[in-house]
């Protein structure tokens, strides 16, 4: 496995031997993006979609890469249905279609540092870094009270911290900003600076324990930051109640419920991409017209004729609605080809409405192309699909979803990168770090404070914006919902599960059954589908 939080010498051991040939493939993960660009690299091979156009297109450069030498990249779909993203992938690249790119807007823990960077360097006159900073297009609109407030953070530690020596870092002297780089204090805060500057800060796990002791295994800390107190989810096997967060260790007890999310680690949960999205979409179109000219398209032609079969091909500008019973419950499921954020947002969304019109416990299954609602009651939109997304304000949609998640420990966790890039907690030395655990119990308390004692605090601000838009993506939710209201939703009762439906209730059976019986089931789905589509062959 190759990636940046590797130990040094196992990455030099790595490269080097890449570089000499005794080391002839490398497994990286996927989130990563290998981490390695240097000429041995030959081939890269993709195992699964990429997610994303400028990300396939990053990672092929990954190969080849030296002046003349030509990049080569593989992708190898994990299910049939990827062939698609891998054919929309293809042609985005080809077309030079790459997603647009928003760029973080007042980021004012960075404001923070580069404060304390300009101060530790000479004088900080605040007209004269006003000016400088809004010529950059993460500060363009900075206004003079946000520069204040930043500037009176970094010199007292504001309102709630002024009491901390250790929290003032600057001082204000005859009209401008400096550090008393001669007292020990001044020293010793150029020394950490030093050290801490940087914006780059990786996820962590966390353990997952009996509150009695035991412990379970480790999940992302994402996963855990999503769940409110008595939520249930599972893993290692077992359905779980979470009972209590403390630090870095999530404890937790047996639970009744039959029903809850399952961990995914980063690198297998990345969202699929609005422009490949988009491209996806377009290639769903095309077969809904019988348009198969693609290679890979034609590949599953009878598994895409199987899927109008049993439900439909939505046309670019419909959303399919399937409403399906089996052994397992009721299945509500919904397809956007929004990619895994959205989806996440939208059928936490739709589960939360639902229970407030018939009290019931659902179970959620999510992906690129949809999401899955199962309970074991029947249920149904009580106006029709179409009315019930008509029903999602675009106004309140950011309160809703909060609403829905437990967004005040997303931004708790959130505000620990804050804290640590905008220089309020500190890492440790090289050789004696802080541990993630002295780290999170640092920014937590923090974090309390800033909330209970300076509620206008522009960083709490800051760490709830950055949930909404980086991990529950609302203004492409919005743009989603926009998409739906305006187009057609198709409803359908299908009699059995759809092609469409397979990769979704396999990933909600994955945690609940062996693995043995879970490819048992698996094979008994595509015997059936595999002997429907032999008997539609005519149609080929």
């Amino acid at each position: 496995m190759h990636h940046g939080s590797l130990d040094n010498d196992v990455r030099r051991f790595v490269e080097e031997n890449l570089r000499t040939g005794r080391i002839s493939l490398v497994v990286s993960t996927s989130s990563l993006d290998l981490g390695v660009d240097f000429s041995p690299v030959e081939r890269v091979l993709q195992v699964g979609s990429p997610k994303g156009v400028a990300r396939a297109l990053q990672r092929a450069g990954r190969s080849g890469h030296r002046p003349g030498a030509v990049s080569t990249l593989y992708m190898v779909p994990c299910h049939a249905l990827e062939l698609v993203e891998l054919a929309a992938a293809r042609i985005a690249i080809a077309s030079g279609h790459l997603e647009e790119r928003y760029p973080v807007l007042q980021p004012i823990d960075v404001l923070c540092q580069h404060i304390t960077t300009t101060c530790l360097s000479g004088r900080l006159y605040p007209e004269q870094f006003l000016e400088e900073m809004r010529q950059t297009r993460a500060f363009s609109k900075l206004t003079r009270e946000e520069l204040d407030w930043a500037l009176s953070f970094v010199a007292t530690g504001g309102s709630a911290l002024a009491a901390y020596p250790e929290f003032k870092r600057i001082r204000f002297k005859d009209g401008y900003y400096e550090v008393d780089s001669e007292s020990p204090e001044g020293k010793q805060l150029a020394l950490k600076h030093r050290l801490s500057i940087g914006t780059i800060v990786s996820d962590q796990s966390m353990e997952v324990a009996f509150f009695r002791g035991g412990s379970l295994g480790h999940v992302e800390e994402s996963f855990i930051s999503r769940l409110k107190i008595g939520d249930t989810f599972l893993f290692a096997g077992r359905y779980l109640e979470l009972i209590e967060v403390k630090g870095m260790k999530a404890y937790v007890r047996l639970s009744n419920r039959r029903s809850g999310p399952v961990p995914r680690w980063m690198g297998g949960r990345l969202p699929m991409s609005s422009e490949l999205s988009r491209h996806v979409r377009q290639l769903i179109d095309s077969a809904s017209q019988g348009n198969y000219d693609q290679p890979e398209m034609a590949f599953i032609k009878p598994l895409l004729l199987l899927q109008s079969q049993r439900s439909a091909l939505p046309r670019q500008d419909e959303v399919l609605v399937e409403w399906h019973k089996s052994r397992d419950g009721y299945h509500l499921f919904v397809y956007t080809f929004e990619g895994r954020l959205v989806n996440e947002g939208l059928a936490h969304l739709t589960a939360f409405k639902l229970a407030r019109q018939s009290p019931a416990t659902f179970s959620i299954a999510v992906n690129d192309w949809g999401f899955e609602i199962l309970s074991d009651r029947p249920f149904r939109f009580e106006e029709g699909a179409s009315q019930f997304f008509a029903s999602f304000k675009q106004e309140e949609l950011s309160d809703d979803i909060l609403a829905c998640l437990n967004a005040g420990e997303m931004a708790r966790r959130q505000f620990r990168e804050i804290a640590r890039v905008s220089g309020l907690i500190f890492q440790g030395y090289p050789g004696a770090p802080r541990t993630v655990k002295q780290v999170q119990i640092s920014s937590s308390l923090l974090y309390d404070v800033f909330v209970d004692h300076d509620p206008g605090n522009l960083l709490i601000r800051q760490a709830h914006q950055e949930v909404l838009d980086r991990h529950l993506e609302v203004r492409r939710m919005q743009l989603a919902l926009e998409r739906i209201v305006s187009g057609k939703v198709m409803e359908l009762d299908t009699a059995k599960a759809s092609p469409f439906a397979l990769p979704l209730m396999v990933d909600r059976l994955r945690g609940k059954l062996s693995s043995e019986k879970l490819a048992s089931r698996i094979e008994r789905m595509e015997v059936e589908m595999a002997k429907e589509m032999q008997s539609a062959r005519y149609y080929l």
